[in-house]
């Protein structure tokens, strides 16, 4: 179609752009050629990539097209592999089918800019005279043919002649340079504004990209140098270099330059925001690690079940100290749900926005606990390959969980003072010193009292960490809630294996709560998920309990209420012993000790150690 030819045949590049979806639909010959385009059937080409130096003018030029039908602009630039190419660029507006449409026509400015040359000294030699006899009459006539012009851009413009002295000054150069045309004009440009690199070294002339165009003949830009003002202030610049001709002589330059001091603070600012994208980014990556992380732990359930009296005292201490930034420590037998009443403090706190951060300290070793909880920079130690952001900061504005807190080594117990004092610390292996606002609830199953009588924990970290205590009770001190619990474990195990809940009778209720629960809740749970595997007649029994070596009857020595430090230790030492005797000495897996007694392998593990008891005694 004639149309269609028209377009494709049209003496500028012509492009054809929706708006709406960022996207060149066509574009003719010379469009392809000066902006570098393959097939547009095949590749989806953005109008931000053509224009990415110079979005905002882009977006202003478009805006105003859109307003007013039609704009003009000659502060659009192409960038190509070979430099950058100013452009002058008429937006029109097309409308079809309710949709509007930008055709952009674009020209290359450079060669604009020789051709209005060319021709306004084509029309001088036509009008009789043959040639200009001076380069100065040269330069005289592009500044008189350009007055207006020269006098109304923003940008800098200046004419340089064959032995380097300025010609003519625009306005806006004078008062960018802060030098007045009477000033410059006569004078080696190069000695008076570009004699210097910004680092301070000298600026020879024979590398000056200005000169060079009068040299070689070719239009020079460079986006990133600076001119120096009368004031001696460095001014970053971006310019270009065309060289000017008469009869085919090289007989100087002019220069546009643009004060990029703006751009150059935007850039700064965006590069500060990426850094800190990254930076955010990296957080969330760990922290996205960190769930994933405690998702595949398989946490119970996220709501604490019970209404004994013991039970509803421990939610009342939650509700009151979970809106406040106190530190909590959570007091309690293995088993109890210490990591539950964490979660809820946390849940209904200020903080809940932030993953609640758990920390096991008894199943970190004693040389990865500096950096498991203040991170390492990269080579701090043998394998530290990269960067590592610790708990700590992990926790930054949200709460960290200390599970085990007697566990941490003393010698590291001042450096967790620290944080909770200062709220600061540094990565191993770096001086920097970083600040965070953590709230800390920490867990304990021994009595830190008697381990800072011993000297074994801080007087003044216990202080710290004991603002607000709260008791998680005993399976065996809220024996009417064990209904609820049963019902419950039932549901969420039954719901996992996919089978049909089984029943469970007064009786065998009987004999749960005649049972002593060493591993309270913990142990609770897995008696259950065991005794619905076995099940065969959609019936739940809990007989054996009656026979284990922990009954509730009233022919113990003495309540394990009452029992004393040293008979504590004693019958602890003794259910471990006859646990890895019925284990053959093994700790982990569902007939493992710690699954006898209803305990965390690492917490198992830790007191097998702590009592010094000799796992391979057991071993068959």
């Amino acid at each position: 179609m004639l149309q269609h030819d028209a377009f494709e045949h049209a003496p500028q590049a012509q492009l054809l752009v929706d708006p709406l979806e960022n996207r060149v639909l066509a574009a003719n010959i010379k469009a392809r050629q000066l902006f570098l385009l393959g097939d547009l059937k095949e590749n989806t080409i953005t109008v931000t990539s053509l224009f990415a130096e110079c979005l905002s003018e882009l977006y202003t030029l478009s805006s105003d097209a859109l307003h007013h039908q039609w704009a003009w602009s000659e502060d659009l630039v192409f960038s190509a592999p070979g430099g950058s190419a100013p452009l002058e660029t008429t937006v029109s507006t097309i409308e079809q089918n309710g949709n509007t449409f930008l055709i952009f026509s674009c020209s290359d400015g450079i060669d604009l800019f020789r051709l209005r040359h060319k021709a306004s000294a084509d029309r001088h030699h036509h009008a009789g005279f043959l040639h200009w006899s001076r380069v100065e009459t040269v330069f005289e006539e592009i500044e008189r043919q350009n007055q207006l012009l020269l006098s109304a851009v923003g940008d800098g413009i200046y004419g340089v002649d064959a032995s380097g002295c300025s010609t003519f000054v625009n306005p806006a150069a004078e008062k960018m340079l802060g030098w007045s045309k009477s000033e410059l004009v006569g004078r080696d440009i190069h000695d008076m504004i570009h004699h210097t690199h910004e680092d301070g070294s000298h600026y020879h002339p024979s590398d000056c990209p200005i000169y060079a165009a009068f040299h070689d003949g070719s239009v020079h830009s460079i986006d990133d140098e600076v001119f120096w003002s009368k004031s001696g202030i460095a001014i970053p610049v971006e310019y270009t270099s065309t060289p000017v001709t008469d009869n085919g002589n090289l007989v100087g330059a002019v220069v546009i330059f643009r004060d990029i001091t703006e751009r150059k603070k935007t850039e700064k600012k965006l590069l500060n925001a990426i850094n800190e994208i990254d930076t955010l980014k990296h957080r969330l990556e760990l922290e996205n690690a960190y769930l994933q992380e405690e998702i595949n732990a398989d946490f119970n359930h996220h709501q604490i079940i019970g209404q004994s009296q013991a039970v509803q005292h421990m939610v009342r201490q939650i509700e009151l100290v979970a809106p406040t930034d106190a530190n909590v420590l959570i007091i309690g037998e293995s088993g109890t749900g210490k990591e539950l009443i964490a979660r809820a403090i946390h849940e209904i706190s200020a903080r809940k926005a932030r993953p609640l951060i758990r920390v096991n300290c008894a199943a970190i070793p004693v040389e990865l606990f500096e950096s498991e909880f203040f991170g390492h920079v990269r080579g701090a130690f043998s394998g530290a390959v990269s960067d590592r952001a610790g708990r700590f900061e992990l926790a930054d504005g949200a709460t960290i969980f200390l599970d085990e807190v007697g566990e941490i080594p003393l010698q590291l117990q001042s450096k967790l003072l620290r944080v909770l004092q200062e709220q600061q610390f540094e990565r191993v292996g770096d001086s920097k010193t970083c600040s965070v606002d953590v709230r800390v609830i920490a867990a304990t199953n021994q009595d830190l009292k008697s381990l800072v009588e011993k000297g074994a924990f801080r007087e003044d970290l216990y202080f710290r960490l004991n603002v607000f205590p709260v008791e998680s009770p005993p399976l065996r001190k809220r024996l009417e809630d064990l209904p609820m619990l049963t019902k419950h474990f039932i549901d969420k195990i039954c719901k996992r294996a996919n089978k049909v809940h089984p029943k469970v009778s007064l009786a065998q209720l009987e004999n749960l709560k005649a049972y002593h629960w060493p591993g309270n809740i913990r142990e609770l749970e897995n008696i259950i998920e065991r005794q619905v595997i076995l099940s065969s007649d959609n019936k739940l029994y809990f007989d054996f309990l009656s026979s284990t070596t922990f009954p509730r009857a009233v022919s113990q020595v003495q309540p394990v209420d009452i029992l004393n430090e040293t008979q504590k230790i004693k019958l602890s030492v003794s259910s471990i012993e006859m646990a890895l005797k019925q284990a053959n000495g093994k700790i982990y897996g569902e007939d493992g000790a710690a699954a006898i007694l209803g305990l965390k392998p690492t917490t198992l593990a830790s007191r097998i150690k702590k009592y010094n008891i000799k796992k391979s005694l057991f071993q068959t």
